[in-house]
């Protein structure tokens, strides 16, 4: 099975970097990520219009990367869990967890008996289209999968602890822009009750050995939070990075020809 880089990473004691995508599902985005030397890509399909075929290509082409690629899948259901992992991603983002029985629920899918009830489906692109010995093939795949239960709520705030003592969870994930919405400040994200959501979050995963994961939209988003305490970075979105390099780019050519 392919080597889980951003577990590896975890691991090691670094920072996990990654970057997401929502936009682009072309079959040069593989390589272009793989230059940029990141750990791991979240493919959405949560605000994205991919489809489980375009899933199962990305992953197909970042197989052939040492990226690890994980899905955000749109609800914490069995046939988006189970779809995903056997295509060959070796993890899932779950969104908006609020209890210790949901991310009890999502391990449920990830992971083969002893420690789940994934169904097993072996020789396909989950295993590379080859014969595998299956209790070595499960047994590796359920300490290489990685599951990161997004906290996007008052109510996954107060849960922390529950959630992040599920076995099998690696990582409590902050979608910003959802907690603060919830909080009823939305997009306030240097509110002090934000910051302490935050700072709470750090301090569970730290306690419990977890990554604790954020996706900042700037680098001085990403500074603020790694210096919290934040340890797996997906930094910003396709679509975002893209549109501010075109309208960077052309700022530039304008001033060139002086139609500032």
């Amino acid at each position: 099975m392919k080597v889980n880089r951003a577990k590896q990473t975890l691991a090691s004691g670094k920072v996990a970097v990654g970057h997401m995508l929502m936009e682009f599902a072309s079959h040069g985005i593989a390589q272009m990520l793989a230059f940029a030397d990141l750990d791991f890509v979240l493919i959405d399909m949560e605000h994205s219009p991919f489809t489980s075929q375009d899933v199962a290509r990305l992953v197909g082409w970042f197989g052939a990367t040492e990226i690890a690629p994980i899905v955000r899948v749109p609800q914490p259901h069995y046939h988006f869990i189970a779809r995903c992992l056997d295509a060959g991603a070796l993890g899932v983002m779950v969104p908006n967890v609020k209890t210790g029985p949901e991310a009890k629920g999502i391990v449920d899918c990830v992971k083969y008996a002893p420690l789940g009830e994934r169904g097993v489906a072996l020789g396909g692109a989950l295993t590379g289209y080859r014969t595998v010995d299956p209790p070595t093939f499960l047994a590796e795949s359920n300490h290489n999968t990685t599951i990161i239960c997004q906290i996007e709520s008052e109510e996954g705030i107060a849960n922390l602890e529950a959630i992040a003592g599920i076995p099998g969870v690696d990582c409590l994930w902050v979608g910003h822009f959802d907690l603060s919405q919830s909080m009823g400040i939305p997009g306030q994200f240097h509110n002090p009750a934000f910051l302490g959501n935050l700072r709470a979050v750090v301090d569970v995963c730290h306690r419990h050995g977890l990554a604790a994961g954020i996706q900042p939209g700037s680098p001085e988003q990403a500074r603020q939070w790694m210096e919290m305490g934040f340890t797996m970075i997906s930094y910003s979105a396709d679509h975002a990075l893209y549109r501010a390099a075109v309208a960077q780019g052309a700022q530039i050519v304008r001033e060139i020809a002086g139609q500032v």
